[in-house]
């Protein structure tokens, strides 16, 4: 902890112990890095977006590299940079919410950087007429948030946007600006697609994680439930004109939105999520997550598992938004328990015309290594949901 947004630092294999900084922690979180035969290529992150720099093994900062926009360097599962340890050559992947992934190659020594590849995009989306902006707004204990917006270049708040927010707030892991098909698909239907930087990630280093875990997980729901009224104040939207998403830890995060303010979002698609948080420690390999969340069979901790755990929260009387619970019945993260019962308890306290339903993949886990098939019939799903309950695109996303 004497270095929360990491620094880069070098030790002999001979004597470990004699080790030197290389590159000193800054304002900004280190994200990763790699090494060539003169030179340490280090990936940044400044308000929730990448940046790339060259420096010297021996400390010195010589460059920073170009990118070409707003957006992310790697992803959730492919590793930020890789280079050649005997060479000059590093290799990365940019992307961006408009933008799919493009491969590089930089030439560390004199920065020279070339396009090796680049993904297709769907035929007829032009990156040049959406907006991603990054605004900011005040949490509840006064904390700056900042968040993306992605919009065509002809909308403006008009006060009933059709608008999706999404986010997940934990486990120390960013939520930076990449390629969603959907959500480009939403943003070219007329919608606005949001993704706030909520603490629990490592957008900001160990500090916004550790401001949001353990005793402190209520404060990523403050900070999902004030970007939401952010985009109300400001004239964007409106509850019954907004939706909301996210899956695994993110799914817990929609969870504690759907229970604890249903009177902000029309519709909210909770995939593979954890919902009961008194009992989650005893299902599956759930018990390594305690140091992020707690354990309800420690006293102290069951309180404030208890206080916000979306299960225990739901009651009879309250209008709910429209629901979509997904799950997969060979998840081994996260048991599909969760979503099942958290459906049949909202279908009992909702009552009749109350639109709880409920997903069950026979074929898929939690969703890594899921085959592209299931993946397009997962997007539409969520995608079309979204689409008859909150009216973007005529309430066919599905169809083009």
């Amino acid at each position: 902890m004497d270095a929360p947004n990491e620094r880069i630092v070098h030790a002999p294999y001979e004597d470990p112990a004699r080790w030197r900084t290389v590159v000193p922690e800054g304002e900004h979180a280190v994200e990763g890095h790699d090494v060539t035969r003169d030179r340490i290529v280090v990936h940044t992150l400044v308000r929730a977006t990448s940046r790339l720099t060259v420096w010297t093994r021996e400390g010195v900062r010589e460059r920073e590299i170009e990118l070409p926009g707003i957006g992310s360097i790697g992803g959730l599962v492919q590793r930020d940079l890789d280079a050649d340890v005997e060479g000059d050559l590093a290799t990365y992947v940019f992307q961006s919410f408009v933008m799919p992934p493009i491969a590089f190659a930089l030439d560390a020594s004199s920065g020279a950087v070339a396009e090796l590849v680049r993904a297709p995009a769907p035929p007829g989306l032009d990156p040049d007429a959406f907006v991603v902006e990054q605004t900011a707004y005040r949490s509840t204990d006064g904390e700056e948030v900042t968040m993306f917006l992605l919009h065509q270049r002809d909308v403006a708040p008009s006060g009933g946007v059709p608008t999706v927010l999404t986010g997940y707030g934990g486990f120390n892991l960013s939520r930076k600006p990449q390629y969603i098909a959907g959500a480009a698909l939403w943003a070219e239907r007329g919608g606005l697609f949001a993704l706030p930087s909520l603490r629990g990630g490592n957008e900001y280093g160990e500090r916004w994680h550790r401001g949001g875990m353990l005793e402190r997980k209520q404060q990523v729901f403050d900070d999902f439930h004030a970007a939401a009224e952010a985009l109300v104040e400001r004239g964007w939207t409106a509850p019954s004109a907004m939706g909301c998403y996210g899956g695994s830890n993110g799914g817990l995060l929609v969870g504690a939105a759907l229970t604890q303010r249903p009177d902000l979002f029309a519709a909210v698609v909770c995939a593979v999520p954890l919902l009961d948080m008194l009992r989650y420690q005893r299902l599956l390999i759930a018990r390594f997550w305690i140091a992020e969340y707690g354990s309800s069979e420690d006293p102290a901790q069951y309180r404030w598992l208890r206080a916000y755990s979306p299960y225990h929260h739901v009651r009879a009387g309250p209008r709910y938004p429209a629901v979509l619970f997904t799950t997969g019945e060979g998840d081994s993260r996260v048991d599909p328990m969760h979503a099942r019962k958290m459906a049949a308890l909202l279908q009992e306290a909702a009552g009749p015309g109350a639109c709880v339903l409920l997903r069950v993949d026979r074929e898929t886990g939690h969703g890594v290594g899921k085959p592209l098939d299931l993946q397009v019939a997962d997007e539409a799903d969520r995608w079309s949901f979204f689409a008859w309950r909150l009216g973007a695109g005529g309430g066919n996303l599905a169809g083009g």
